[in-house]
């Protein structure tokens, strides 16, 4: 029931949502006013999405977007209705009826979205919704399967684990309670002989080909569920048994010797023993990294270019040559930038700040193939386009089918 609030790339304070109206309403809305301003200035066209019902008699004194952004660049408006809820026609003219009449000016048409059946029979209730309205009906989109990335983490509570006949590697992603960057995995579960499993903290974690712990939120509040929860001892005993982990981010973090938050800035002041994989301590910050990069790779294997995006809260300090003293195990740096990555002698402990990873193609397989060995299984070529370009061809492909049930020439002439 608490949220970071971050401004601008910078976490500035935690909050309930009773305490995010009172402290952060007029800060959030100068920085939405400044970052329009400065767009405005740069590009021709914005497109501002809302969020939810635009009219919701309770929250919109407070709402920071939909209409308040809307009167604020006069902008011509679009109202999308989801037709396969039901009441479609109820929702479009309540939503009207509760605008203000300068927000309901704004609105220059009507789109109904996830369709399924006859246009024709759809038809008179169309005729009838633009004469009662006077709004242009700019379209019906019909329903359209895709795969494209889940807009928030939700979805992976009801996703329907994939049965894949041929797949012959399982991954397991711990599904942390405050997951982020959870489409980090989409290009795994892109991959036909990759099933990708998500387990919850109070699931038994099994015995898959490899173990990924995510990137979250709120990195020592997860840690610790991880070690209420008895996965903590669960993943150290898969890692004795010699099965392979790869910590992602706030993952990364947690496959240190502990992480440190002097000044409470995650809500957890004080300092957490983590899970002891790498000879690393990391102390909480208050400044977030977050900017993108592009690294040649050591392992598993050397010389691939790979690109992603670093985005974290926290200094991390690697003891490398204490760690080799001390026990005998040697670590590597995955990368040419030394503070994006490690691996172990054994490619069983991998850790990396960098997000984005599986989306470079060649390097996800080569990742793959090391479990595939594991397993004595054959090599899949590494000579592939990476995920990123699949998902611009997919995205592209689903506008080009949107575009063909749309008439945008009332918004723009």
């Amino acid at each position: 029931m608490t949220s970071q609030v971050i401004l601008k790339g910078r976490a500035v304070g935690r909050t309930t949502s009773a305490q995010y109206y009172e402290t952060f309403f007029e800060q959030g809305w100068q920085a939405i006013q400044d970052s329009l301003t400065t767009l405005s200035q740069d590009y021709d066209f914005l497109v501002c999405e809302g969020a939810g019902s635009p009219v919701e008699v309770n929250l919109k004194h407070r709402d920071l977007t939909n209409m308040r952004v809307a009167k604020h660049l006069n902008a011509p408006t679009v109202l999308v209705a989801d037709i396969d809820r039901g009441g479609v026609f109820a929702h479009i003219i309540g939503t009207l009826e509760l605008m203000e009449p300068e927000e309901r000016a704004l609105v220059k048409g009507i789109v109904i979205n996830k369709f399924r059946g006859q246009r024709e029979i759809l038809e008179p209730g169309l005729d009838w919704l633009k004469e009662r309205t006077g709004i242009p009906i700019l379209g019906v989109v019909p329903w359209m399967a895709h795969d494209l990335p889940a807009e928030d983490s939700l979805s992976l509570l009801d996703r329907i684990p994939s049965h894949k006949k041929q797949a012959d590697i399982t991954v397991a992603v711990i599904r942390l309670p405050r997951i982020s960057n959870f489409t980090d995995f989409d290009p795994l579960e892109a991959e036909p002989n990759v099933r990708v499993v998500y387990l919850s903290p109070k699931e038994s974690l099994g015995y898959p080909d490899a173990v990924i712990i995510p990137g979250t939120k709120t990195t020592i509040a997860d840690l610790l569920i991880l070690q209420r929860s008895g996965m903590a001892e669960e993943i150290r005993n898969y890692v004795a048994a010699g099965g392979t982990v790869m910590g992602i981010c706030g993952g990364f973090q947690m496959m240190g010797q502990f992480l440190a938050d002097p000044e409470g800035f995650e809500g957890h002041e004080g300092r957490f023993p983590a899970l002891e994989l790498f000879p690393m301590r990391t102390v909480i910050t208050q400044q977030k990294i977050a900017r993108q990069r592009t690294v040649s790779s050591r392992f598993p294997q050397e010389g691939l270019p790979v690109s992603g995006y670093e985005l974290h809260q926290g200094r991390t300090q690697l003891i490398l040559s204490e760690a080799e003293e001390q026990t005998g195990t040697k670590f590597e740096f995955l990368f040419e930038d030394r503070t994006l990555g490690v691996v172990d002698s054994t490619q069983s402990l991998w850790g990396t700040y960098l997000h984005g990873i599986f989306d470079n193609g060649p390097w996800r397989r080569a990742w793959l193939n090391r479990l595939r060995q594991q397993r004595g299984l054959g090599s899949l070529p590494t000579g592939i386009p990476n995920y990123r370009e699949q998902r611009e061809m997919a995205l592209n492909a689903l506008a080009e089918e949107v575009g063909q049930h749309l008439d945008l020439t009332p918004l723009l002439g």
